[in-house]
């Protein structure tokens, strides 16, 4: 049944929603993780009812040298967010991304996206309507990857190859706070395109980002974190849906589960992710895609990633800066298992290091530095080495 439900379904529960939230004046205060204000704005009183639209944003600078390349300077995001509150119970969020400075035609470059615009219908703290482009709520950097709140100058392998970050489309459902300190995200979203994942980037193309998403049979994602225990922070989340709908007669779906932890006492942090992927059908995706192309994409069966990181603050709390050391181990294989008659490339089996440190200038501004060392299981293919230096900030 869950297969065959169509968003003029949602739609009809989101007219409830409006219906229901509308009229209502009650404050409401937002239940789920929605764009964060940063340290250096503060929250002024606001009356009941009253609009208000908030400009914010982030932005970072990368210098990236790979041993196997030459350095590279790029300013890889500029992002603008604009949020909106119509009333007590409806407001807007939307972010428009541009990537790599500038966007020139169809030539290879930088790319102008619209990764979140919805409206949220606030009824009350265990329920609550969201319908537009949302993010995936899957994974810990997915949601929230502003530069001055993780470490390291790129995000984390798992959250590139296995969690395609940043993972967004166009959506609709509910999300709110439960009793004994848990929260939830629920959505109904326009599936993943089968036709673009790959054997190095596994499911990384595959999202259609609301550009006239085909959504015959609709995918359901998920997300439940635990927040009661100061300082701890643990997630699970899911996906699953079908994917083959622009390959004739074949049928193919993703699963996806993941589950996450953040622990911080005193100045010492730590987090870890855990992301597992199941593509059914992806034997005769090859060989349909292998026919229509001429080359075999080889992609897996199952992809599998996994990232354990520490950090610790080395610097008096006491300073109006602060400063951190880190270090990460990831585990990011995309051709984990393979489906019959396909070769597993051990080039795709990776592990790596990263170590490094943030300076934060100012809690809403960080430079970072890191070192990263790419490993895989191939004796041909070497994996790189990078030294990374970024400039993050976010107003």
């Amino acid at each position: 049944m869950f297969r065959e439900l169509k968003f003029t379904q949602v739609s009809g529960l989101l007219l409830l929603a409006v219906l229901w939230a509308h009229p209502m004046r009650a404050q409401v205060a937002p239940t789920t993780p929605s764009p964060t204000l940063p340290q250096s704005q503060s929250s002024p009183a606001e009356s009941p009812g009253a609009q208000q639209t908030r400009l914010s944003g982030y932005m970072d600078l990368h210098f990236n040298k790979p041993s196997d390349a030459p350095a590279v300077l790029d300013f890889h995001r500029f992002v603008l967010l604009v949020t909106h509150r119509f009333s007590d119970r409806i407001r807007f969020v939307g972010e428009l991304e541009l990537e790599h400075a500038v966007v020139e035609g169809l030539e290879k470059g930088g790319e102008l996206e619209l990764e979140q615009a919805y409206l949220d219908f606030l009824i009350k703290p265990a329920v609550n309507f969201r319908a537009g482009m949302v993010l995936v709520p899957v994974g810990i950097i997915n949601e929230r990857h502003e530069p001055p709140i993780f470490h390291g100058v790129e995000r984390p392998f798992v959250d590139t190859v296995i969690v395609p970050t940043t993972w967004f489309d166009v959506g609709a459902g509910i999300h709110g706070a439960l009793p004994k300190g848990f929260r939830y995200r629920a959505y109904a979203m326009a599936p993943l395109d089968a036709t673009e994942f790959t054997a190095e980037e596994g499911l990384r193309g595959g999202a259609q980002h609301g550009n006239q998403a085909q959504v015959r049979n609709v995918a359901f994602t998920g997300r439940l974190e635990y927040v009661a225990v100061r300082g701890l922070q643990a997630g699970v989340s899911f996906w699953r849906g079908d994917t083959g709908f622009n390959v004739p007669r074949i049928e193919t779906s993703v699963g996806l589960v993941e589950v996450d932890a953040r622990y911080a006492r005193g100045r010492f942090e730590a987090r870890g992710q855990h992301a597992h992927v199941f593509i059914d059908g992806a034997g005769a995706l090859n060989d349909a895609l292998g026919r229509l192309r001429g080359i075999d994409p080889n992609i897996a069966s199952e992809l599998r990633g996994f990232y354990l990181e520490t950090s610790y603050r080395v610097l008096p709390s006491t300073l109006p800066h602060d400063a951190a050391v880190f270090v990460r181990y990831e585990n990011f294989d995309t051709q984990f298992k393979m489906p019959p008659g396909s070769t597993r490339l051990p080039q795709f089996d990776r592990d790596a290091w990263v170590v490094g440190g943030t300076y934060w200038v100012d809690p809403d501004v960080a430079i970072k530095f890191d070192y990263s060392h790419v490993r895989n299981q191939s004796s041909i293919v070497r994996g790189p080495r990078s030294v990374n230096v970024g400039l993050g900030w976010w107003f």
